[in-house]
């Protein structure tokens, strides 16, 4: 049994006004994205790493690759309009068997832990699909400028990635929503569409998502820490 690891990495950051995509700019002399692709080169549980990403990115993520040794990274290809259609794409060139491991982790999460990678693998191993998500903690609030109605946060999750599946079970989500022309905001949403239970697995809150210009700012923040 293999897992493979794709890499969404389409994004144009458009809800900050940095120069480039969120995942090229750098932080310390390194680009996000490489943050990101280290956890994975440094997992044992990890063969190969698959990233989708806009053709005129190429040069630069090769130039990455070979910068920071990235043996596991062994495949480009171009993504799509809509992140669901780049990860297809990337799902497409893989030569996996059915059971095979298939993680999909945002290029803009640099700080994900190996031990939250190697329990969203166990547990993607054990039942098939597997979401990390984090336990809501803060007061949820229901409403447009004004408060509608307060919800009960007890069995309530914010998404993060990875997200991990078997090679079959994922690319059954993706055909399906392909035909019904369905396009969903993460890959777990496909899949428990498409019939199958995902299991979630705790999350963190350092592993988030780098999206806005605060963002980066609090990421600039920890990684002068390290």
């Amino acid at each position: 049994m293999k897992t493979y690891v794709i890499i969404p990495s389409g994004g144009l950051g458009k809800r900050t006004n940095a120069p480039l995509p969120k995942q090229y700019l750098q932080f310390a002399g390194k680009e996000l994205i490489a943050y990101t692709l280290q956890v994975f080169q440094s997992s044992k549980h990890v063969d190969e790493i698959v990233v989708a990403a806009q053709s005129s990115f190429f040069p630069l993520l090769e130039s990455i690759k070979q910068n920071f040794s990235l043996t596991k990274f062994t495949c480009l290809v171009e993504g799509g309009e809509e992140r669901q259609h780049s990860v297809f794409n990337a799902l497409k060139s893989l030569k996996a068997e059915d059971d095979d491991i298939v993680v999909i982790h945002d290029a803009v999460r640099p700080l994900l832990t190996k031990e939250i990678l190697y329990d969203s693998i166990q547990t993607a191993k054990q039942f098939g699909s597997a979401v990390v998500a984090l336990k809501a903690k803060d007061t949820l609030i229901r409403g447009n400028d004004s408060v509608v109605d307060y919800v009960d946060r007890s069995e309530f999750y914010y998404a993060q990635t990875p997200q991990v599946f078997r090679y079959k079970i994922i690319m059954e989500a993706m055909k399906k929503a392909k035909a019904e022309n369905f396009i969903g905001t993460d890959e777990s949403m496909l899949v428990h569409r498409a019939g199958y239970e995902v299991k979630i697995v705790n999350g963190s809150s350092l592993n988030f998502k780098v999206t806005t210009d605060e963002d980066i700012h609090i990421l600039s923040l920890i990684l002068k820490s390290f």
